[in-house]
């Protein structure tokens, strides 16, 4: 009995096969993929499925590159003028041998159609119009992709002003709320209320037309959109508990408005933005349209489509190219503001 209690009383020595780790990372069924992707590998992820998208940010990128690149493809300029060589149709070099853009036309005569080639009839055999040429003699491509830089250049800055006026309007005018934010309301309304045309009229008599005039009319009346989705947000979020955290570790109001709230709501910023910019090129063109724009010899995409509507039924081609880019930079922004919109907003991660 004594030798059988002596035997239960001594200690255990582990082995080495007690520490021996078992591989069951397959009975765990952890996707340590998912779990170690931030937010923002989300968002692309998910932009990435839209092809919808992904298409319209490849068309954005495009035209954004000649925007910048093509009015230095050939040698021509923007507002240099050569009577002798006016209302020439397209014409590119190789393919013209294809019986395409060779520099014919058809002219509709009271006796019917004709074609013609004035690159023969006036013996320029070594000129190439890529999209043809205006009636002052002026190259139609590099006209486009300049009056296209001209236009995203406004719209982008008239954007970015926009979202940072309006998202500071909003977000003070929700976050103090009571009176504070019904007088601030009913000067949005106020600003809302007065056409824009009147702005830009009213800006006219007291600058010169340019872009800087443009930017100031898009800036006093596109904020307000942007000012309304700011607004909501900080409704939603201003009682949640990090603002109390914040407010009862001492944040002054700025400090959680800008530092603590912003970023929450950085994806509706993002997506108005976007919708905003293709608003901003339509108006702009509008504004050009009727003659409150670019001033000669600067160009925007508005003033050549007011250009090529004057020639539209002797010459057509002259107001095709810009009104394709405009339409395709438009549609562009549209589909990428959409795909951001699914991207960015979490309500509609299991749709």
């Amino acid at each position: 009995m004594a030798e059988t209690i002596a035997a239960v009383k001594e200690p255990y020595v582990p082995t080495e096969a007690d520490f021996r780790l078992k591989n069951n990372t397959e009975d765990i069924l952890v996707d340590s993929n998912f779990a170690s992707q931030s937010f923002w590998k989300e968002v692309v992820a998910r932009f990435k499925k839209k092809k919808s998208a992904v298409f319209g940010l490849i068309f954005v990128l495009i035209i954004t590159f000649f925007a910048f690149v093509g009015p230095v493809m050939n040698d021509y300029t923007y507002s240099g003028q050569d009577l002798a060589k006016k209302n020439l149709a397209p014409r590119i070099p190789l393919i013209e041998y294809t019986g395409f853009f060779d520099g014919h036309e058809n002219i509709s005569t009271t006796s019917g159609t004709k074609t013609i080639n004035l690159y023969f009839e006036n013996k320029l055999a070594d000129t190439f119009y890529w999209f043809g040429s205006d009636n002052f003699g002026r190259d139609i491509w590099t006209r486009t992709w300049s009056g296209a830089q001209v236009s995203l250049i406004i719209a982008v800055a008239a954007a970015i002003i926009d979202m940072i006026i309006g998202m500071s309007y909003g977000l003070i005018s929700g976050y103090f709320g009571g009176k504070v934010d019904m007088v601030m309301q009913r000067i949005l309304e106020i600003a809302n209320g007065i056409p824009r045309l009147v702005i830009v009229t009213l800006l006219l008599l007291v600058f010169k037309p340019g872009m800087l005039t443009i930017i100031v009319a898009l800036m006093l009346t596109e904020w307000v959109g942007m000012s309304r989705i700011a607004r909501a947000e900080m409704l939603k979020l201003k009682e949640q508990e990090f603002v109390l955290a914040s407010r009862t570790l001492g944040a002054g109001s700025m400090h959680i408005i800008f530092s603590e709230v912003l970023p929450n709501i950085i994806g509706p910023i993002i997506t108005q933005v976007m919708f905003s910019i293709p608003t901003a090129i339509f108006t702009e063109a509008f504004l050009s349209f009727v003659g409150l724009g670019i001033p000669v010899p600067r160009c925007s995409l508005g003033s050549l489509i007011s250009e090529g509507f004057n020639s539209f039924t002797t010459h057509p081609y002259q107001i095709i190219p810009p009104i394709v880019v405009m339409a395709l930079l438009m549609l562009s922004f549209n589909l990428v503001a959409d795909g951001l919109r699914e991207a960015l907003d979490p309500k509609l991660k299991e749709m």
